[in-house]
């Protein structure tokens, strides 16, 4: 038996831990190092008043992509963690009132379109095939395949220009579509992973098939009890998760990384380093700047960002049976808004929201006869010079007032557990530039090749996953960064 060749890994959010798990699996002495006091990352989870929340990640597609980290231990998923499908997986509300239900049987989606847009039944067939078509290509042959040099770029240029890559996702939408409803129906996703449906690259609608073809889930006990069961597999391959280490910079010999050194000083050795943090973040702060050519200081300022968000997180005291799991509730602009927080960066009056409502499936993650919520805004990151120390608040009220409104009835007098993140968590918590929450906007100009790689241009032995890199954010894409890395780290033993 080799002794064990070692990798350090910067941040424990889900592409680290499945990068730990990866490298364990193939020989690694892993070494995970969290500066935050609970792994996690994004996926943190925060517990107080008898209420646990989730403080990110809630939406699970393409489960196999976790069953696969398990069954590299010699285990399997349901062994830890029990998913539970999700049915309806969202449902919108339009200002207006009226809902729709989102869902993976196809004669119910059909249904719902005919009942919201009657003349757009057969336009939306076609665009149910096209998101199929952009999926076997997107994420089936290129998800999980790195981009190394621009060879890898135009060898997949011929059909990238035949799913009409060109397009946005609200205009590859729109050539199917009229209804301006069914529009927003079908092109909403983006937001899921930072992006603006007017200027994401229409590569990103195969998330809507994605759906179809997995369905949505949800991890009984929160999504913490995913990250609770990847420390485990690795624990149990003999590795180590750290959390309090920040990391202040990856240490190098000539272009190669040699390891890491943490705030107090200490340094850890190791052959392979990968980093789990905001990509912009490692080059910009942990990379030095001297041995930086492409991601330069200057590149990395210019660079475009995604939107940040607001989130309240809150417990009531009783519980709305009819609010669903996931619910989208949609304010009087579409395009505008998206501009205001994309292109204008001004935090705007009205807003869109995502209501997440965990204790409809499971009733654990509150109090009896309570109910657990989240309900998240995108707003505009940083750049946009919003004084969230003054406008926390204020905007929490708007949110809870409008929520009152709408769906949860009486609910200033029901809240019992309150707390907020604001962009400023992004950036001084999460460490993620202008605290942008998904990283670098997935426009075409930042995808693929013209990402930050995961084998890193800059440094030997350095290797990105996470949302920043390639193919990009979402559970489904930072899970597939951190797959990519059994093509392009070398194996343990060629180490040794």
């Amino acid at each position: 038996m080799f002794d064990r060749p070692h990798a350090v890994v910067i941040g424990s959010g889900f592409g680290g831990l499945a990068a730990a798990v990866r490298l364990g699996a193939r020989g690694y002495r892993v070494t995970v190092l969290e500066q935050l006091d609970a792994p996690g990352g994004r996926a943190y989870v925060f517990r107080q008043d008898g209420f646990t929340f989730d403080a990110g990640p809630t939406i699970i597609t393409a489960p196999f992509l976790l069953e696969e980290l398990w069954r590299l231990c010699g285990r399997e998923l349901a062994d830890d963690v029990e998913l539970r499908a999700v049915d309806p997986f969202y449902r919108i509300r339009f200002d207006d009132g009226t809902t729709f239900d989102c869902s993976a049987d196809p004669a119910a989606m059909r249904a719902s379109v005919q009942a919201l847009a009657p003349d757009d039944v057969a336009g939306y067939e076609r665009f149910v095939a096209e998101s199929e078509r952009i999926f076997r290509v997107g994420f089936e042959q290129l998800g999980h395949v790195p981009f190394g040099t621009w060879k890898d770029m135009l060898r997949v240029l011929p059909d990238l220009l035949r799913l009409q890559s060109f397009r946005t996702v609200h205009g590859l939408v729109a050539r199917y579509v009229r209804d301006p409803r069914l529009r927003q129906v079908l092109s909403f996703h983006p937001l899921l992973v930072g992006g603006n449906p007017f200027s994401t690259t229409s590569v990103y609608c195969l998330i809507a098939f994605l759906e179809r073809r997995w369905g949505v889930h949800f991890a009984m006990g929160g999504t913490g009890a995913l990250v609770s069961g990847l420390v485990k597999l690795i624990e149990g391959q003999g590795s180590e998760v750290r959390c309090n280490a920040r990391v202040a910079s990856i240490t190098t010999k000539g272009r190669c990384a040699t390891g890491v050194e943490l705030e107090g000083g200490e340094r850890i050795p190791a052959q392979v380093v990968v980093s789990n943090a905001d990509s912009a973040f490692t080059y910009r702060h942990l990379v030095p700047k001297a041995l930086r050519r492409r991601w330069t200081d200057r590149r990395i300022e210019r660079a475009r960002y995604s939107m940040s968000l607001f989130v309240w997180y809150f417990g009531t005291n009783r519980r709305y049976e009819d609010v669903p799991h996931h619910m989208i509730l949609l304010g009087p602009r579409y395009r505008e808004l998206l501009a205001d927080i994309f292109d204008h960066k001004v935090l705007a009056e009205d807003f869109s929201l995502y209501l997440h409502r965990p204790t409809a499936t499971d009733p654990s993650l509150a109090p009896p006869g309570g109910d657990a919520f989240y309900v998240l805004s995108p707003v505009p990151h940083l750049e946009s010079g919003t004084d969230w120390t003054e406008r926390a608040e204020p905007y929490r009220l708007a949110l809870q007032k409008a929520l009152s409104a709408s769906v949860l009835p009486g609910l200033e007098s029901s809240v019992v557990s309150s707390r907020l993140m604001t962009p400023l968590d992004f950036r001084d918590r999460l460490s993620s530039i202008h605290g942008a929450a998904f990283g670098l906007e997935p426009v075409l100009t930042q995808s693929a090749w013209f990402r930050p790689h995961n084998r890193s241009e800059e440094l030997d032995r350095l290797y990105l996953v996470g949302a920043g890199t390639h193919p990009g954010a979402g559970l489904p894409g930072v899970l597939s960064s951190a797959r990519i890395l059994d093509t392009v780290v070398p194996d343990a033993h060629a180490l040794v």
